[in-house]
């Protein structure tokens, strides 16, 4: 074959298989037209529908354009020549392009799935605060007009004082003062800013982060582990709502919150909230709660006890230093690293306060002034109508007797519990006018609130007689008459002296001072039982007196404070007093509200009978039972024992020319004590207290003593006998010897006193 033709027979075939290659390229899949189904449908040569073929036939037919496709490429690399040949350098050039094409798309879906996420978050976005309107809307309307709101006015609190201003306790539904936020120290306020809410001086009344933070804290741990209220919130709940957690309160909250931060600065609001919070033990605000655990005003509080009060606010009971002082310190670490944390104290105190820890004082809950503080708000009512602002009552309370008087009753109940049986014990002190110096209503305040110098009613034994006595003196008797100490009879009942032993005619005097019953029984049926009951009233007990003779024996109940204010008379003259504890009633501007005026019963004891009554008491205490109460440096005094049947209760009751104090000692319950007696533990703290609070006072003489006549009288009737009666007995000891061993009476006491012969 020719050259030429060779030539021509070589190319044909190549031109041949590209023609075929382009033909089929330009009938690819992709590009031959869609059937009524949708699906490519194949084409011949000539251009006309191709017949169906079967399935096998399909498959090779759609492996044909890439066949040819790549014997194309083969031929155009070949006639390039390059060592790779066109096919290789089009490759990657295509494979760069469908790269940049696959980016651009994934870009552009991209770009759609953002602008989509977009619009619809914004959609979302606005129907949700569409639904939140609407809730906020719904439960906000359960709300008063706004016009109605208004901060409610701080329940007024009652600040009692003693007599030389002292503070003794603070009452009311808070416990202490409104106090103004400059009158704190500044790491006060911020130590409950550090702890509760850091950023209540930026926030709006809601906490976006801090609530927030609560939501992820609390789904991560799967309960409730952390709020996200701010202080405005707290304050709202505590204004306005009740504690439930609900969601009509929570929303109510925020709506009250965003009301307080318009009307109110941020500085008054945390006033708000620093006086109104509660931090346990029954303190509202952190004056209350410095008072309730430090015993000082908010005022004066160092840097770690104000960490300890900011770390009552997450739970105040279980956080109370009062009951879990541990918990508390290291709440109050807690308190003290945030505080350092955001600057409001530097770290050397931070470190101070960590290495002296604040001790709470728990005389606040068991100081026994709480007794007449309760007292003071019991007789408040009868005053004052209704509070509307913080008042001040000034008392008659005496703190150097108060003071004395508590010591002495719970050194004697610590010393003598096992000793006697006794489990409580009473004191109350009178002046001659009637107003309460010192009261001691139990052994303990925090252990029993119940006041029993005011409202327990005990039998007052041999205590009584007195009455008894006065009413022999009122018709016709003497200290000098005689009487017959000896077994007696009467109606069936038979009074019986505590030893057992008789010391057959005695005067008046040394029957009063031995406190023999049998004399005291034959008294009260002389002058009648009715009549020694109208001279008890008629002093100043108020409670019901059985009329029978057994009343002479001190067998109906009366109080420690009534019996001690109807001792009174015999200690100022013969007067009537109505014991009380408050003198003037004031607003914390100065206004008065109250001040005591009046001269109480008026007189109710003759003065000749007073003095009578005196000499024969001042005997008690110079040779009969109540020896163990004479007081220091021979100061004038008169009183008398008392124990009640079966040793239930052990009184002393006696006076100076200042002052009348009773003692009681026995058992809530009733039960019996180990023999104790009027003229052992009552005795001793009696002396001890009056010596204490005569320590600065010059001595008095007991009124009318002098001038006393020396005489016999007959009774004024007979001796019958009357109904029968209860026995009542108390300790008889035999009379002292004086000093040259005769035995000591009246005759012997004028001597002492006034001096002379005979």
């Amino acid at each position: 074959m020719a050259p030429r033709a060779k030539r021509q027979a070589r190319v044909e075939p190549t031109l041949g298989a590209a023609s075929s290659s382009l033909l089929d390229l330009r009938l690819r899949p992709d590009d031959r037209p869609s059937g009524p189904s949708g699906k490519s449908r194949p084409k011949s040569k000539s251009g006309t529908k191709a017949k169906p073929k079967s399935k096998s036939s399909g498959s090779s037919k759609s492996k044909k354009p890439s066949s040819a496709k790549a014997t194309s490429q083969r031929g155009k690399g070949k006639a390039s020549g390059g060592k790779s040949g066109g096919r290789g350098g089009r490759s990657g050039a295509k494979r760069r392009s469908q790269k940049r094409k696959s980016r651009s798309s994934f870009t552009q879906f991209l770009g759609r799935l953002v602008k989509r996420g977009v619009y619809w978050g914004a959609v979302l976005g606005i129907w949700a605060t569409i639904a939140v309107v609407c809730v906020i809307g719904y439960y906000a309307a359960f709300l008063p007009p706004t016009s109605e709101w208004q901060v409610p006015s701080r329940p007024p609190n009652i600040k009692i004082v003693a007599s030389n201003g002292q503070l003794l306790a603070n009452r009311g539904d808070t416990g202490g003062e409104a106090v103004r936020l400059e009158q704190l120290p500044p790491y006060l306020p911020n130590a409950v800013i550090a702890i509760e809410d850091r950023r209540f001086r930026s926030h709006f009344g809601i906490d976006p982060l801090g609530l927030t933070r609560a939501l992820v804290t609390n789904l991560t741990t799967g309960r409730l582990v952390q709020g996200g209220s701010t202080l405005t919130q707290q304050l709202a709940k505590n204004l306005f709502l009740e504690p439930d957690r609900t969601i009509k309160r929570k929303i109510q909250e925020l709506v009250l919150a965003f009301w307080l931060e318009a009307e109110y600065s941020k500085d008054e609001i945390l006033e708000m909230y620093m006086n109104r919070v509660y931090l346990g033990s029954g303190a509202y605000g952190v004056d209350a709660a410095a008072r309730r655990y430090y015993g000082k005003s908010a005022r004066l509080m160092t840097i770690a006890e104000s960490a300890i009060i900011a770390g009552l606010l997450k739970a105040p009971s279980r956080y109370s230093p009062a009951r879990n002082p541990d918990l508390a310190e290291d709440r109050a670490q807690l308190v003290l690293a945030a505080m350092h944390e955001e600057g409001y104290i530097s770290a050397e105190e931070a470190k101070n306060a960590l290495a002296a820890p604040a001790k709470v004082v728990r005389r606040h809950t068991t100081a026994s002034e709480n007794y007449a503080a309760d007292w003071v708000m019991d007789v408040l009512p009868h005053f004052v109508g209704s509070i509307e602002g913080d008042i001040i009552v000034d008392t008659t309370i005496d703190p150097a007797i108060q003071s004395a008087a508590e010591t002495a009753l719970r050194q004697a109940l610590k010393d003598n519990r096992q000793t006697f049986g006794v489990s409580q014990g009473a004191i109350v002190t009178i002046d001659t006018a009637g107003a309460v110096k010192a009261m001691v209503g139990g052994a303990d305040y925090s252990k029993s609130q119940f006041n029993r110098a005011v409202y327990a009613k005990r039998q007052p034994g041999s205590s009584f007689k007195p009455f008894v006595y006065l009413a022999a003196l009122e018709n016709g008797m003497t200290p000098q008459t005689v009487r017959q100490d000896q077994p007696i009879t009467i109606g069936g009942w038979s009074p019986k002296n505590y030893t057992k032993q008789y010391y057959g005619p005695v005067t008046l005097t040394r029957a009063l001072s031995l406190s023999l019953n049998t004399v005291a029984a034959r008294l009260a049926y002389e002058v009648g039982a009715g009549n020694v009951a109208s001279t008890a009233k008629r002093l100043g007990v108020n409670s019901d007196l059985k009329r029978n003779l057994s009343l002479s024996l001190g067998t109906s109940e009366v109080t420690p404070l009534e019996i001690a204010a109807a001792y009174v008379p015999f200690s100022n003259g013969g007067y009537g007093v109505l014991p009380h504890i408050i003198r003037r009633i004031k607003t914390v501007d100065g206004k008065t509200l109250y001040s005591r005026a009046g001269d109480g019963r008026g007189r109710v004891v003759e003065r000749r009978d007073v003095g009578n009554m005196n000499l024969m008491m001042s005997e008690t205490l110079l040779t009969g039972t109540g020896r163990k109460a004479r007081l220091e440096n021979g100061r004038p005094a008169g009183g008398k024992t008392g124990t009640s049947q079966d040793f239930r209760d052990a009184w002393f009751i006696g006076y100076t020319g200042n002052m009348t104090t009773a003692v009681w000692f026995g058992n809530d319950d009733n039960s019996p004590t180990k023999k104790a007696s009027g003229g052992k533990l009552p005795a001793v703290v009696w002396k001890e207290v009056m010596d204490k609070a005569h320590a600065k006072l010059p001595a008095a003489d007991l009124p009318g003593v002098p001038n006393v006549p020396v005489s016999v009288s007959a009774p004024k009737r007979p001796v019958a006998p009357p109904s029968n009666t209860e026995a009542e007995s108390g300790p008889i000891p035999p009379a002292p010897l004086g000093d040259s061993g005769e035995r000591r009476g009246p005759l012997n006491l004028l001597r002492n006193l006034f001096g002379g012969g005979g």
